[in-house]
C-alpha cells in the first residue's frame, strides 16, 4: 500500500474497508457528536454530514476517530503491528526535508479570507463542563524566534471569539518560544493546521529535541518530502494538502480565562488565565472537511501514545539490549502507566528498564516488565504476570514525591510516587517446569467457524 498524503486519501481508504460510516442525520455540535462519537470508539470512523450548533447549521462536513486503533496506524504507516515503534524511532533518527512549492499546486489554498469568522466552522463542545468550543485536532506550527527553526504541536484551543482563541502551552517547545517572544514584547506567528492525514498527526506528537523539525519526521514516514506552501500572513509554512489553516498570533502581555476542558486522564483541566491567539486569516479547500478529536478517546491517547512508545524504547534498550517492546496502556490513559517486555537475561535487568523507563518521561507513574512471552497488548496477559509471577515484597519498589503530571488529580500539584513491579520469571526457575504455560495441542489451527 502507497501512504496516505491527505485525510482524503485516508477516508477514501478506510471507506472502503468499511470501517467509515457517513452519518447524515442532523447532530447538534453541543455534545451529541460527542457521545456519538464515543459509542463508535475503537468500532468506526465516523463522518457527520449534517450539523448544527444553536441556530446555525452546517455542511461542512465534521470527522471523529480516525485513528483509534492500533491497526490502523500501522495500515497508515504501511508496516505491521510489531515494526510500528521501530519504524517511527527510525523517522525521528532519519528525517527527510520538507519541500516548499507554489501556492497554485496547494489544495489549502483553494479558498483564501483575510476576514474569517471562528463561528464558521462546525466547532463542537465535546463534555458537559468543557468552558466552551474547541479545536482539538488542530496542529499549531511556530517558530523559533532565535533560529527560525519550525516546530510542530497539538494543544487545546478554546474559542473566546471570533477571531480569538485560548490556548493551553505546557512547558514545552512552544512554551520556549512564546517565552522568547513575550519578552521582547513580541506576538509570536503560528498556524493552526486542521484536517491533515494520520502520519503528520503522529509526527506532530514526537519527542523530539528543540529545534528539530518534526515536519522532517513526516517526510521521512511517507518517504518523500512533505509539500509546504507558505501561509499568506505570517512567515510560516504550512501542508498543502491540509483540509483548513487559521493564521494569526500568540499576543504578549495577554491573558484570559480559558477552560475547564474534559483532558485525556478522564477528568477536567481546570479554568484559569492562557495566553491568547489572535486570528488574522483562513485558507482552505473549496469544499473543506473538519477534524475534532474527542478527548479521552482511543483516537486522541494513541496519537500521544506511539510517538511516547518509540521514545521509551529507544531508551530503556540504551540500558538493557534484550528488551523487545513497550505498550503505553490505554488503561493509564497512554501516558502513566508503561509496560515493557524483555528477553530475560540476567537478574536485575526488570529493575534496570524500570529506572530507564521512569527517566524518559515524567509522565510515567506506573511500570510493569513481564517476560517476552506475555503480549503486553493484552491487558488480561500483564494482569495474569503479575498475578502469577511477581511477590510484592520483593518485586514492587517504590519512588516518593517525584516529578510527575499535573493533569493526575491525585498528585500533588504535579508531584507523584512512582511504582516498579517486576512481573518476570527468575532465571533460576526457568527451566523448571514452574512456569510452563498450559498448552492444548492444535488449539492454534482450529477454528470456531467449522465446528458451528
Amino acid at each position: 500500500m502507497s501512504k496516505v498524503k491527505s485525510v482524503r486519501q485516508w477516508l477514501e481508504l478506510i471507506k472502503k474497508e468499511n470501517y467509515l460510516i457517513e452519518i447524515n442525520k442532523k447532530v447538534n455540535l453541543r455534545y451529541e457528536l460527542s457521545a456519538v462519537g464515543k459509542k463508535a470508539d475503537g468500532k468506526y470512523a465516523l463522518q457527520f454530514n449534517n450539523t448544527f450548533f444553536d441556530d446555525k447549521e452546517f455542511k461542512i462536513p465534521v470527522i471523529t476517530n480516525l485513528l483509534n486503533t492500533r491497526q490502523l496506524i500501522a495500515k497508515a504507516l504501511d508496516v505491521s503491528i510489531e515494526d510500528v515503534l521501530k519504524y517511527f524511532s527510525y523517522a525521528q533518527l532519519n528525517p527527510i526535508e520538507p519541500r516548499i512549492i507554489d501556492k497554485k499546486n496547494a489544495p489549502v489554498k483553494e479558498i483564501i479570507n483575510l476576514n474569517l469568522n471562528l463561528y464558521d466552522l462546525p466547532i463542537p463542545i465535546h463534555h458537559e463542563k468543557d468552558g466552551g468550543r474547541y479545536i482539538t485536532a488542530g496542529i499549531l506550527v511556530a517558530k523559533n524566534p532565535r533560529t527560525q527553526v519550525r516546530n510542530i504541536s497539538i494543544h487545546r484551543l478554546q474559542v473566546l471569539d471570533k477571531n480569538k482563541l485560548g490556548i493551553l502551552i505546557l512547558p514545552r517547545h512552544l512554551f520556549h518560544f512564546f517565552d522568547i517572544a513575550e519578552k521582547e514584547n513580541k506576538p509570536l506567528e503560528i498556524a493552526i493546521v486542521i484536517g491533515v492525514d494520520p502520519i503528520l498527526l503522529l509526527a506532530s506528537q514526537a519527542l523530539a529535541p528543540l529545534d528539530f523539525d518534526e515536519f522532517g519526521i513526516a517526510s521521512r514516514l511517507y518517504d518523500e518530502p512533505l509539500e509546504l506552501v507558505k501561509a499568506e500572513t505570517v512567515d510560516i509554512e504550512v501542508p498543502s494538502q491540509a483540509e483548513i489553516i487559521l493564521e494569526g498570533a500568540i499576543l504578549p502581555g495577554v491573558r484570559e480565562f480559558e477552560g475547564p476542558f474534559g483532558e485525556y486522564p478522564k477528568y477536567y483541566g481546570p479554568r484559569s488565565l492562557k495566553p491568547v491567539i489572535e486570528l488574522k486569516a483562513i485558507t482552505m479547500r473549496s469544499n473543506p472537511i473538519y477534524h475534532t478529536i474527542i478527548p479521552a478517546t482511543k483516537e486522541h491517547l494513541l496519537l500521544g501514545a506511539i510517538p511516547r512508545e518509540a521514545n521509551i524504547l529507544q531508551l530503556v534498550k540504551n540500558s538493557v539490549p534484550n528488551t523487545v517492546s513497550v505498550c503505553l496502556s490505554e488503561g493509564g490513559v497512554c501516558r502513566y502507566h508503561a509496560i515493557i517486555s524483555i528477553d530475560k537475561k540476567n537478574e536485575g535487568e526488570p529493575k534496570n528498564a524500570i529506572f530507564a523507563a521512569l527517566s524518559s518521561s515524567h509522565e510515567i507513574k506506573h511500570v510493569i516488565v513481564v517476560d517476552k512471552d506475555v503480549d503486553i497488548f493484552n491487558a488480561e496477559e500483564v494482569e495474569w504476570a503479575i498475578a502469577t509471577r511477581c511477590q510484592a515484597s520483593k518485586d514492587i519498589f517504590i519512588v516518593p514525591n517525584a516529578l510527575g503530571n499535573k493533569l493526575d488529580p491525585s498528585s500533588a500539584n504535579g508531584i507523584s510516587d512512582k511504582m516498579g513491579i517486576d512481573a518476570t520469571i527468575p532465571l533460576v526457575d526457568g527451566n523448571s517446569g514452574k512456569y510452563e504455560k498450559i498448552k492444548i495441542p492444535g488449539e492454534e489451527e482450529i477454528s470456531l467457524e467449522d465446528y458451528f
